[in-house]
């Protein structure tokens, strides 16, 4: 679920660029980075809908037979919902000295491969037992065999981690830290000059994102490292 933390310690299997510098600080997350004003509004007419779908199932079943149906159809469509709504990112930092490296990915293709995995393994043998009842169901087959086709495409993409990405930056330069400790981010913000023609220096914030008990802890690292850097505390948009 999109609310609990990865218990596998990522880190030390991350093909970090400057593993010969020995870290300041490094810890991993899943989070939702990026804005969940919209997606958390989007949650309330989703909500309408599947307790839509729940009153209809009331209709013409018994008590038993609503509450199983209508409540389980009503915790499915939630489940899907919640899926676009409150889909997460699971992120890795490592800062040495100087630079600072971030690895994140999302791991919904992994679970949406072991769902279409196990969905194929168990409605093949249905739909078998069906076409051998009735011949012309043989086009049913089609189906579980491309759920099945698309859990391997989407398991080899995982294994290749080819949805995941890499980004570095020089940290200790660092000019206004600013933490929102509703959502346990920390904003670091530094000039930077684009590698083009004519360019000039602008500023670049890059959002880091934290477990709520450990971000005093993350805070005073900042701290420590950059004391030269203006500190604030309030909202940050994060795009």
């Amino acid at each position: 679920m999109w609310f609990i933390q990865p218990k596998q310690d990522y880190i030390p299997e991350i093909p970090w660029k400057h593993v010969d510098e020995p870290a300041v600080m490094a810890w991993q997350i899943r989070a939702r980075n990026y804005n969940t004003t919209p997606d958390n509004l989007a949650v309330i007419p989703m909500s309408l809908i599947a307790l839509g779908g729940y009153v209809m199932s009331l209709l013409g079943q018994s008590l038993l037979g609503s509450l199983l149906l209508g409540g389980g159809l009503f915790l499915l469509l939630m489940l899907i919902f919640m899926s676009v709504t409150h889909n997460t990112t699971i992120i890795a930092y490592r800062f040495t000295e100087t630079l600072a490296g971030e690895y994140s990915w999302k791991p919904q293709a992994a679970a949406a491969a072991a769902f279409l995995k196990w969905s194929t393994i168990i409605l093949l043998p249905i739909v078998g037992v069906l076409i051998l009842m009735d011949p012309s169901l043989v086009v049913a087959g089609i189906g579980p065999l491309g759920m099945g086709l698309m859990a391997w495409i989407m398991g080899s993409q995982q294994a290749k981690q080819s949805n995941s990405r890499h980004e570095e930056w020089t940290w200790e330069k660092t000019e206004h830290i600013k933490v929102w400790r509703k959502r346990s981010i920390i904003a670091l913000t530094y000039q930077w000059k684009p590698f083009s023609k004519n360019s000039y220096y602008r500023p670049c914030t890059h959002f880091i994102f934290c477990c709520a008990d450990e971000l005093d802890e993350r805070i005073q690292l900042f701290k420590e490292h950059l004391p030269d850097a203006e500190y604030e505390e309030g909202k940050v948009n994060v795009l």
